[in-house]
């Protein structure tokens, strides 16, 4: 380690992980991520939260996957280098239990790869009609074809 950077932050509160679940989410096989750029609350870099459910095995099982996530983020964070690390960003790791036996090396790229897909910053939205996305909002009665009269619904059948 350089020392010269500071190490990357932690999520401790609830709010936090509930505002990072409404970000990007990025998904393999040993873990889940979800993440968001920071605009507003404490200034800082680049802080990551873990969790890994019961669902994943018993708690020594649920220890040694959060463990494995730890370092792994620490390592994956220093070889992104400070860009990575000063983006104000919020970042949850989910574990899962294929990554107790996953080489520490693919959980590494895991990670790098899930900082990178999850602190992207939002693009400008396309310009649209109203600003509904197309094909949503339609039950189905709507007609597929714009000017067209809706289709007429059957009656129900009461068996």
């Amino acid at each position: 380690m350089t020392g010269a950077s500071p190490p990357i932050g932690r999520i401790t509160r609830r709010p936090d992980y509930l505002a990072a679940a409404k970000g990007r989410r990025f998904h393999t096989e040993r873990l889940t991520a979800q993440g968001r750029l920071r605009d507003d609350g404490p200034p800082g870099g680049l802080r990551v939260g873990f969790t890994v459910t019961k669902r994943e095995g018993h708690a020594t099982e649920r220890n040694r996957i959060r463990r494995r996530l730890k370092v792994a983020a620490r390592l994956a964070a220093e070889q992104a280098g400070p860009a990575q690390r000063d983006k104000a960003a919020d970042v949850v790791l989910i574990g899962r239990r294929d990554a107790l036996a996953a080489p520490f090396a693919q959980l590494v790229e895991d990670v790098a790869q899930a900082l990178g897909v999850v602190t992207k910053p939002r693009g400008p939205k396309p310009p649209s009609a109203e600003g509904a996305k197309p094909g949503r909002g339609r039950g189905k009665t709507g007609s597929s074809k714009p000017g067209q009269a809706p289709a007429a619904r059957s009656p129900e059948r009461n068996s």
